[in-house]
């Protein structure tokens, strides 16, 4: 064998080598896969567990919460709840009068709501002219916002009569939006409000909120438009700046 072909077999060898280890270091279609499939395993456990979004499209919550808000659920704050059930994980809280919770309400499966927690299980709740009475004493509620609209009566706030206090007259009582109780809150329940008052329909008309249909509780805008702007692009040109990582109270 010449001097020449040994220096072109010496190539050939090195050449086909290195072509071996770029297959090797190349990944197979198996690991793409399988790098998939865990990723969207922990996009499944941080949405159901940790966080999820959700979007205002009703103006129940003004001026808390504006239609076009883009808001952060924290889920572990609750615990998330398991899929198709009604069994939660724990958290690291427990929901506290006052919190603006999302919430998967009794009256329908199509969407969720978000509400003030405002009773807690044992509390008695008195609405009396637009005032709010917990256990006797008037609430100072800075976020809530009256209409100038007259008072009305609902025969969906019948159910009411089943947490009447101790000495209401079931016979006689007659709840409008604005005059209503004193009831008391079972245990295991929460009573929802919208802080629009005159323009939310919650617990005054629905009924009690069971512990387990808690989703989580609202921590922060992350993004706000206009969404009622004739404007074209308005998510783009009706950007509400100054709301942008507002914490919700």
């Amino acid at each position: 064998m010449s001097d020449d072909e040994r220096v072109r077999r010496k190539r050939r060898v090195a050449g086909e080598s290195r072509g071996t280890a770029g297959d090797d270091e190349r990944p197979g279609w198996k690991e793409n896969i399988r790098s998939l499939g865990f990723a969207v395993i922990f996009f499944l456990i941080l949405r159901t567990f940790v966080l999820q979004t959700f979007f205002i499209t009703s103006g129940s919550m003004e001026d808390t919460l504006l239609v076009g808000d883009f808001l952060v659920v924290n889920r572990a704050a609750i615990g998330g709840r398991l899929p198709f059930s009604d069994k939660h994980v724990p958290g690291y809280s427990a929901p506290e009068r006052g919190d603006v919770l999302v919430f998967d309400p009794p009256h329908t499966d199509e969407f969720r709501l978000v509400k003030r927690l405002v009773g807690m299980p044992g509390d008695r709740l008195e609405m009396r002219d637009q005032v709010l009475y917990l256990n006797g004493e008037a609430q100072d509620e800075s976020y809530a916002v009256h209409l100038p609209i007259p008072d009305e009566s609902d025969p969906r706030m019948g159910w009411q009569t089943t947490i009447l206090a101790d000495g209401v007259d079931v016979a006689s009582y007659r709840p409008t939006r604005d005059n209503w109780g004193p009831l008391v809150v079972p245990e295991g329940h929460y009573f929802m409000l919208g802080d629009n008052r005159e323009e939310s329909y919650d617990s005054r008309y629905w009924g009690l909120l069971e512990h387990w249909r808690v989703e989580g509780k609202v921590s922060f805008i992350y993004f706000s438009y206009n969404r009622e702007s004739y404007r074209p692009f308005a998510f783009v040109r009706e950007v509400r700046w100054d709301r942008i990582f507002d914490r919700v109270r």
